[in-house]
């Protein structure tokens, strides 16, 4: 990591990372580096014990470590997880030419029990990815809905699902929980991809720059909605969108358009007491009254 302060997120930035599950980053990485990452990635990555610190993970001067420290990834990474965070894992993923065969759209892992916090991956691309190359799908707004890792396998085709296109040099940052899944690879290049998932060691609040944070465009970046989305249930993403919000700023009162207050509200204040009402006797001629529905002519 470099020692000058990097650029951080804006909250436009998070806020579309909060919808989208995804932030990304076009042709940021020099072409010197991408030629240098074909072949470090083509000679394979010895696997790191999960949980290790980032100097531990990349020697200073290696590949990754060069690749954490340009700017633009720096000031991503530190606004999403924080300051020093842990390599979970990493890996190269390979896609054969004319291979035939895709993954099955997924969510890493087991289901996460943690209430908000959350992982953050990071998917380098070092060459020019072209449709017929596959690229990763990934379906925008998925990943609050929590899933069993290939649970979703069965799933094709979501309406609004995302296949990447990109420069080479992209650097893509996703929520843990987001469906994706490597796509076949129909050319004639191999497609090389480096993945880097990333544990925070710092509660994940307010650590992007947050000069515009009430900014009308945090708003319509949070309440977006996508193609797939059902009806009804889809509405729970916005709700469960305020939460992730809350958890970010600190803000226990941030609301979208009154989503969360509505039904979370269970007041625990006393009413004030009132006096108990004193009964009075009737009169003879109340008592006796017949009203105009007893006889009949209601």
């Amino acid at each position: 990591m470099t020692n000058t302060s990097p650029p951080l997120l804006s909250s436009r930035q998070m806020a579309h990372f909060v919808a989208h599950g995804s932030l990304r980053l076009d042709g940021i990485v020099p072409p010197e580096m991408n030629e240098e990452a074909l072949s470090f990635l083509a000679a394979g990555v010895p696997g790191i014990p999960f949980g290790t610190p980032v100097p531990d993970a990349y020697p200073e001067g290696s590949l990754p470590r060069r690749l954490l420290g340009i700017p633009q990834v720096e000031g991503a990474l530190r606004s999403l997880v924080g300051p020093d965070p842990l390599v979970d894992h990493h890996a190269v993923h390979i896609r054969e030419p004319k291979e035939g065969s895709a993954q099955p759209l997924h969510a890493d892992a087991i289901i996460d029990v943690r209430g908000r916090a959350f992982d953050v991956q990071l998917m380098y691309y070092p060459q020019d990815v072209t449709l017929e190359m596959g690229g990763t799908l990934s379906v925008p707004g998925s990943h609050l809905r929590r899933v069993n890792e290939t649970d979703t396998g069965r799933y094709q085709n979501l309406l609004g699902q995302s296949r990447l296109v990109c420069p080479a040099g992209t650097v893509v940052f996703l929520h843990h929980g987001l469906w994706h899944g490597g796509r076949r690879n129909d050319s004639d290049t191999v497609r090389y991809m480096f993945k880097i998932r990333f544990n925070p060691t710092v509660r994940q609040q307010l650590l992007w720059d947050t000069s515009d944070l009430h900014s009308p465009e945090v708003h319509e970046e949070l309440t977006r909605t996508f193609p797939w989305y059902e009806q009804a249930t889809g509405r729970l993403e916005i709700y469960n969108r305020a939460l992730m919000w809350r958890f970010l700023t600190g803000d226990a009162r941030f609301d979208l358009d009154h989503w969360v207050t509505r039904v979370t509200n269970e007041p625990t204040t006393a009413a004030p007491s009132t006096p108990t009402p004193t009964s009075t006797p009737s009169s003879p001629s109340t008592a006796n009254a017949t009203t105009e529905f007893e006889r009949g002519n209601a």
